[in-house]
């Protein structure tokens, strides 16, 4: 069997035609999305964020790449409103596969939220690509999303954007990706209250986004 390509985030920018635009730089958007307020926490979510937060600060660098999803990443995930739901669905682990441009692209993404029903996903709207360098020191996290977002263009067929996030340890980036343009946020360090705060809203308002444009 052949060996999966790994691909790097320069070389898809030069072989797919795509354009970046990175902070400080920035789309409409990629600023719609971040115009955030801190979250509105009832009482359940304060403690589920605090022991969260708590948990990370003390133990994240020791983590390995399944610890990080199951202690950290799914909690944020939950507190921020893109977990399962009946208007859409959410996939952990899901192998994604197209022909784009000629070349066979197959990625598993960390995390996508979807149109689908139980395990069968119809149409991809958001994609999470995880990494922990501290663990294992090889792969580009980014190339992989870029993967993922080419992929979910093929299958969606529409002029729609793609939103996505890349966690590299404590280190979360936003991107929104529009024909072959993606737009990368500044990074927001997970491990400052403020800013997993903003993280949590940015989901939220993604959840806003999907059911008033998207879906």
């Amino acid at each position: 069997m052949a060996k999966k390509k790994e691909w790097r985030e320069g070389e898809m920018i030069l072989t797919f035609g795509l354009t970046k635009i990175g902070f400080p730089n920035t789309t409409p958007l990629l600023d719609e999305w971040l115009d955030v307020q801190d979250p509105i926490l009832n009482q359940g979510e304060k403690y589920i964020f605090e022991h969260t937060y708590t948990k990370g600060t003390q133990k994240m660098t020791t983590w390995s790449e399944e610890d990080l999803k199951m202690k950290f990443i799914s909690p944020v995930l939950e507190l921020g409103g893109v977990m399962e739901d009946t208007i859409f669905a959410s996939f952990f682990d899901k192998k994604l596969e197209a022909k784009v441009d000629g070349y066979n692209l197959s990625v598993k993404a960390d995390f996508v939220i979807a149109k689908g029903l139980l395990d069968y996903m119809i149409r991809p709207f958001f994609h999470f690509q995880e990494y922990k360098p501290e663990k294992n020191p090889t792969g580009d996290p980014m190339a992989q999303l870029l993967e993922a977002f080419l992929i979910g263009q093929a299958q969606n067929d529409d002029d729609k954007p793609l939103y996505g996030c890349e966690v590299v340890g404590q280190s979360w980036r936003f991107i929104v990706m529009k024909n072959r343009t993606y737009c990368v946020s500044k990074t927001f360090n997970s491990m400052e209250r403020e800013d997993l705060l903003k993280i949590i809203s940015i989901l939220r308002k993604f959840r806003e986004i999907l059911e008033t444009k998207l879906l």
